[in-house]
């Protein structure tokens, strides 16, 4: 197998994981208490708040379809997918500097569970920006 093979294989992977996350998006409701915690808030604020994290889920989720179904899209030489892999791992990367430097340590330091979620997040995302970073490369080689 050669190395754009391994890469679709690899990008179809991020692609399942990101659905799957997409998905468990719906369950974080139940998990995090927010239904009783946005009680507090106007029904302004809860409204955006719900509808945003719809459309987390739904742009996390339609990253991965785009990743799962057409990987090898994502790598051949073209400027649309050179820009789209780029902008992928551009806002992966933002998600991981966001993992490390905006929530505060508290939230998971000392927490077994939380730190575990922590980490797992941290290498998830660094998966995520190499996958469309590599792909973005292959495409752009390919491109010249």
């Amino acid at each position: 197998m050669n190395w754009p093979d391994l890469l679709a294989l690899d990008l179809r992977l991020v692609g399942l994981l990101l659905v799957g996350l997409g998905i468990a998006h719906g369950f974080f409701d139940r998990h995090f208490g927010w239904r009783r915690e946005l009680s507090k808030v106007s029904l302004f604020t809860r409204q955006v708040f719900y509808v945003h994290h719809f459309f987390i889920a739904l742009i996390v989720a339609m990253m991965g379809l785009l990743a799962l179904l057409f990987p090898k899209s994502l790598i051949e030489g073209e400027v649309l997918s050179v820009s789209v892999d780029t902008g992928l791992a551009v806002f992966w990367l933002i998600r991981l500097y966001c993992q490390l430097f905006v929530y505060r340590v508290e939230l998971w330091k000392g927490k077994p569970f939380e730190t575990a979620v922590h980490v797992g997040f941290m290498v998830f995302w660094v998966y995520c920006s190499v996958s469309f970073g590599l792909a973005g490369l292959i495409a752009w080689q390919r491109l010249l």
